[in-house]
């Protein structure tokens, strides 16, 4: 377990610490805020949409190292996705920070290093901050332009 608490630490801190996609990207075409009052964590996800795939995604905002990272992470592994397949990371992401514990890292090669944070369901006013940028980003998904606050 100390291992996976390394992990944790070590791919947390390294997306706070320099973000990857932490932009809006030219062309985007859809965008979501987030707002989790409980932190004070705010986001707004840019998605540069053609059809049904994700050409591009960023974020700008600011947030505590979970949020931070969380953004970083899920923008890099939207990209080239279809909107199903964007959804379908979004469910996987979300049982994977909410659902039931487990001993180790969750076997999902879907969610590749996102599998760090399933120690985060240990801290339940964590999720939270995990999660809202996974919110706005299905909001921008559907095109729902408009502010949404963290109600997990």
């Amino acid at each position: 377990m100390s291992d996976v608490r390394e992990l944790y630490q070590t791919v947390i801190l390294d997306h706070n610490k320099r973000p990857r996609n932490r932009r809006k990207p030219d062309g985007a075409n859809r965008m979501a805020q987030g707002y989790n009052p409980l932190c004070g964590d705010r986001v707004t996800v840019y998605l540069r949409m053609a059809g049904d795939v994700v050409e591009d995604a960023g974020f700008e905002g600011s947030g505590c190292a979970i949020s931070t990272a969380s953004a970083s992470m899920m923008t890099d592994l939207l990209k080239g996705r279809t909107r199903a397949e964007a959804e379908a990371l979004f469910e996987r992401f979300h049982d994977l920070v909410t659902g039931p514990p487990v001993g180790e890292l969750p076997a999902d090669p879907a969610l590749g290093k996102l599998a760090v944070f399933s120690g985060v369901r240990e801290f339940p006013a964590r999720v939270k901050c995990a999660t809202l940028v996974w919110h706005a980003m299905r909001s921008a998904l559907h095109a729902e332009d408009e502010a949404i606050v963290s109600t997990e």
